[in-house]
């Protein structure tokens, strides 16, 4: 399987490589920044610059190994049994590591790539059919939000859902597709995604599931450590609080450096925002504001306009769905929540 193969399949057209590169400075927004992406992959050198999206921090820049993101694309065709010439989709932004991954993917195993805007409204899922796609929430929710939505995503014959939580909403309205449907665990450190957790159909379950020869473990802090070939150290360390079943098998809590400690009291945003949001229809999320006394106060943001109702019947929703000790102690609305481009909440926001 080689990395720099002659030709990549668009659109059903087996096309040289070459000359996308040379139109790329043609073209412009998503259309360039996936060829820029192709030049890059082609260029000399045996690593490629990837940008981490700034939905927990600032964003930065790392250098990822060529063969290392290799790697990870041959696990997902191997994963999902993707073979030459299947029919893929492609509509996320290619600035970010799962945009440049689906190319890989394609290039790596010969898949018929098709590149679509990723602000689009999917009207092509009427006549076409794809079997394989890469989403983030938002994008699976808008196609759902459509008239003709479930009928839509069931031409996607096996889906992956990155880039942040499903919500348990999103996950509710999964059930019923004939879509395969998954969710990642991944990041840009580890070339996307190494774990993954089937959403709906046979094999659903609340746990995530290993990667071929990637495994986990846990810090003294209760924290995520990956086992991945090619790491420069023996493991990757991240903040996200995990319960394990074994090695292969586990499930993020909440992320430790999202807590709030409010009156000497530990609260994850995260597992007060699972509980909100069967009852909270518009998007919004749990952050905190500086609080004289208790240190950190919690507080709810919401999109939308404030009233009176609005705000009585948010009251309502916290006192019946949390504890006392999570109640909000301010409920503020903002005209749009802050997210990175791909759609992604910027975590710590404070209002």
């Amino acid at each position: 399987m080689t990395l720099f193969p002659s030709h990549i399949i668009l659109s059903g057209r087996s096309t040289l490589v070459g000359d996308l590169i040379r139109i790329r400075n043609g073209t412009t927004g998503w259309e360039k920044e996936w060829l820029d992406f192709l030049s890059e992959w082609y260029a000399p050198g045996n690593s490629i610059v990837v940008n981490t999206s700034g939905s927990t921090g600032k964003p930065k820049s790392i250098r990822l190994t060529k063969e290392f993101v290799a790697a990870s694309a041959r696990r997902t065709l191997l994963y999902f049994g993707l073979k030459g010439n299947d029919r893929v989709l492609h509509c996320l932004p290619s600035r970010y590591i799962a945009g440049k991954l689906m190319v890989v993917r394609s290039l790596l195993g010969k898949l018929d790539m098709h590149v679509k805007n990723p602000a689009t409204d999917f009207d092509f899922l009427d006549h076409e059919s794809f079997q394989f796609a890469a989403m983030v929430p938002n994008q699976a929710s808008k196609i759902l939000d459509q008239k003709n939505g479930y009928m839509r995503l069931q031409q996607i014959r096996q889906l992956l859902i990155g880039g942040g939580p499903v919500p348990s909403p999103l996950q509710e309205r999964l059930f019923s597709l004939s879509t395969a449907c998954y969710s990642s665990y991944a990041m840009t450190e580890t070339a996307t995604h190494v774990a993954i957790r089937k959403l709906n159909g046979d094999g659903a379950d609340e746990f995530y599931h290993c990667m071929e020869g990637i495994s986990v473990g846990l810090s003294p802090e209760s924290c995520l450590r990956i086992y991945i070939p090619g790491l420069d150290e023996e493991y990757l360390q991240t903040t996200d609080l995990a319960g394990l079943i074994d090695e292969k098998t586990f499930r993020i809590l909440a992320r430790a450096d999202h807590v709030i400690i409010s009156g000497g009291l530990k609260f994850s945003p995260e597992q007060l925002e699972q509980k909100l949001e069967k009852a909270i229809t518009q998007p919004f999320m749990i952050s905190s504001l500086p609080d004289p006394k208790l240190g950190e106060q919690i507080v709810l943001l919401i999109e939308g306009t404030e009233n009176p109702e609005s705000v009585a019947a948010l009251n309502n929703i916290c006192q019946s769905c949390l504890d006392r000790y999570e109640q909000p102690r301010q409920i503020q609305f903002v005209e749009k929540l802050p997210r990175t481009d791909n759609g992604k909440l910027l975590r710590n926001p404070k209002p």
